[in-house]
């Protein structure tokens, strides 16, 4: 049976990607475990929610235009290590975020990137300091 998607489905699907998103980041380990704030953790779930559950075919990060389904399949691989990683970056950021959302959304769609390189520059520079 082929009908237009109604409101109802589009809730639904909603719902299911903020289950998917919740247990990819250990959403529930993130609330208890860490003394992070649980409101930024909240806006981290539902900018992931809102971004993966658009309808638009391309969605701005950091100025750029990317297409959805790219930004949708990098924000699904997202872990906890990613969103600590995000939170204690905003926490160590001293300059004032103007929008909030744009840079989580630009630091939370960069992280994967952003961590590797974080952590290759770690090892070459304890592999250069060993010898």
């Amino acid at each position: 049976e082929d009908r237009p998607p109604t409101a109802a489905d589009a809730m639904d699907t909603i719902r299911a990607y903020r289950e998917i998103l919740k247990e990819n980041i250990e959403y529930d380990i993130l609330r208890k475990n860490l003394g992070y704030d649980c409101d930024l953790l909240d806006e981290i779930l539902d900018i992931l929610v809102d971004t993966v559950c658009s309808t638009r075919k391309m969605i701005r990060i950091g100025g750029e235009d990317y297409p959805k389904e790219v930004v949708k399949s990098r924000l699904l691989k997202l872990d906890s290590g990613h969103i600590e990683y995000v939170i204690s970056s905003l926490h160590e950021n001293t300059t004032k975020v103007r929008n909030i959302r744009a840079y989580l959304l630009t630091s939370l769609y960069n992280a994967p990137t952003t961590i590797n390189s974080y952590y290759t520059a770690l090892v070459n520079h304890d592999m250069y300091g060993s010898g």
